[in-house]
């Protein structure tokens, strides 16, 4: 019996990464040129942060964020109404043997970074670091 490997515990491959890109752009110009039959969706500006595949490259997920992250359930629902539709588009500028299932979730690494920067102003956290940032040229 072959000895069963999970990829997730060592991260994406190479090939995965360099797929999930490909999917990315593609996914990209496609909204931004409002290649779709959908006026609501052509009506939005969307970001693709990211695309993430599953090993075998069956599945794609991709990253979205609305301009301005607002009507991001709108979004989500547009993009998923019309996943058979932008799915075939991808098909044709990416050019796999098996066009990868479309999933669409929101970014949320947009807001974990504000978080971060609201954190990183706070008066005692700037303090800290002060403090650690002096104790390091010390040595």
């Amino acid at each position: 019996m072959a000895k069963q490997t999970h990829h997730s515990a060592r991260g994406p491959s190479q090939r995965q990464l360099r797929v999930g890109e490909l999917i990315r752009r593609s996914l990209s110009d496609i909204l931004m040129r409002g290649d779709i039959h959908d006026p609501d969706l052509n009506r939005m500006m969307i970001t693709v942060g990211e695309v993430r595949t599953s090993p075998d490259l069956r599945v794609a997920t991709a990253f979205i964020l609305p301009l301005g992250g607002k009507h991001k359930e709108e979004a989500l629902l547009a993009l998923r109404v019309n996943r058979h539709e932008i799915r075939r588009a991808v098909a044709k500028v990416v050019g796999l043997k098996y066009s990868p299932e479309l999933r669409f979730q929101i970014d949320e690494t947009f807001d974990q970074m504000d978080d971060t920067r609201t954190m990183l102003a706070q008066e005692n956290v700037r303090r800290d670091i002060e403090k650690d940032e002096d104790a390091g040229s010390k040595e």
